[in-house]
């Protein structure tokens, strides 16, 4: 494969990427979000907007270097969706005011819990698509379905079959903890094949199908899709369900990450990653660096163990991942194919392509193997197990 630029500087390896190198481009404006702002136009803490969708619906043009700001506190909100994308070089950003350094007067996590609205949901019978979406009905008490909103399409950003999550297109986000529905993240969809970035910072994010997600894109050349010091975490194992879902759609093998993870947990009761999805047949690559991923499903072999740490639903040869001082722990490492869509749906597929840097170990099963090159655990990585645990959250100060 010929290498590009980007290659042959970084070799095999994903130079760090540091979010100041695409914030700084240009200065826009600064929109203010906060439940005890007078909800008038965001233009101050005093003036701030009461929901985070106000904001981000009041981001001027498409310009880039706009922020919107948060103030800790928890935001019963569902499907956010900006007015516009970022720009090369200068992308906007939502962040949480999580050390007080922006002026809000509190410190702590900015909570979105997509669980939270007062609403009733319920599968969208006349959706004619393979996977419906959601509708609202006007019956019942909203409080007697209080809880956790597992449905298609009802997440933390808006996506549906017919609408897309491009406008988060070089976006940052910072200091957010999303939980309460299918989960965080962006799936293109009928921008299939379009080219995307955002970096995601300091988060923690639990769904149900995955903690943060990104599909249906492509990833650019020295721009790639980063996370960075998350958790990410799914609370389901059946279909496509893991702590971070990926999906891209290049045509061909890259020499380039779509999608780089830095110092992330990755936490899933089948699989901590998960790629691809029947019908999807593009390339993907992963670069993950000091990050620890876990498959809680130590089954025996005869029940139903984990399908693998890093599991490609159809082929294993349509995904490529670099690890560099990485753990990764569960039933089995790698896996591949179509066991969790029913027997002979999708033979088992490929096995997955792969490189290590550094010091890449694995804990697992004893009736398994370990991919060649990992280091084989004797013992319980008992300290790396204590970032199962959320990052430390300071309480919202009044």
């Amino acid at each position: 494969m010929k290498k590009t630029l980007w290659a042959v500087l970084c070799g095999w390896a994903v130079c760090t990427l540091a979010a100041a190198q695409f914030e700084g481009g240009r200065e826009g404006v600064t929109i203010y979000v906060s439940r005890q702002g007078d909800n008038s136009d965001g233009s101050s803490w005093a003036k701030a907007f009461h929901t985070i969708q106000a904001g981000l619906s009041a981001v001027p043009d498409d310009q880039g270097g706009h922020r919107v700001v948060v103030r800790p506190d928890t935001y019963a909100e569902a499907n956010l969706d900006p007015a516009f994308k970022g720009a090369p070089g200068a992308y906007n950003v939502l962040t949480g005011d999580f050390d007080g350094s922006l002026g809000s007067g509190a410190k702590g996590w900015v909570v979105i819990d997509s669980g939270a609205p007062e609403v009733i949901l319920r599968t969208d019978p006349n959706s004619r698509a393979g996977n419906p979406g959601w509708r609202l009905v006007d019956e019942g008490d909203p409080k007697d379905e209080w809880g956790f909103k597992s449905i298609d399409w009802w997440g933390t950003g808006r996506c549906a079959p017919n609408h897309s999550s491009i406008l988060w297109d070089r976006w940052i986000l910072r200091n957010l903890y999303t939980t309460g529905a299918e989960g965080a993240g962006w799936d293109l969809t009928i921008d299939k094949g379009a080219e995307f970035t955002t970096i995601t910072e300091h988060c923690v994010a639990i769904g149900r199908f995955s903690g943060i997600c990104v599909g249906a894109f492509v990833g650019r050349p020295g721009e790639p899709v980063v996370f960075r010091d998350c958790f990410s975490m799914c609370l389901d194992w059946w279909g496509d369900a893991a702590g971070l879902y990926i999906r891209a759609e290049n045509p061909e093998p890259r020499d380039y990450p779509d999608v780089v993870i830095e110092d992330c947990t990755l936490v899933g009761p089948d699989n901590a990653l998960q790629v691809g999805n029947p019908g999807f047949e593009g390339y993907t690559r992963v670069h993950l660096k000091n990050c620890r991923l876990f498959s809680l499903n130590f089954s025996q072999p005869h029940g139903q163990p984990s399908t693998g740490v890093i599991y490609h639903t159809l082929d294993g040869r349509l995904l490529h991942v670099e690890l560099e001082d990485c753990l990764l722990s569960g039933f089995k490492i790698f896996g591949s194919g179509g066991k969790q869509y029913g027997a002979g749906e999708h033979p088992e597929g490929g096995p997955i392509s792969y490189g290590l840097k550094g010091n890449v170990r694995a804990y697992v099963h004893y009736t398994q193997t370990v991919p060649e090159g990992m280091e084989r655990l004797r013992f319980w990585p008992v300290a790396d197990f204590e970032h199962v645990l959320p990052p430390e959250c300071h309480n919202p100060q009044p």
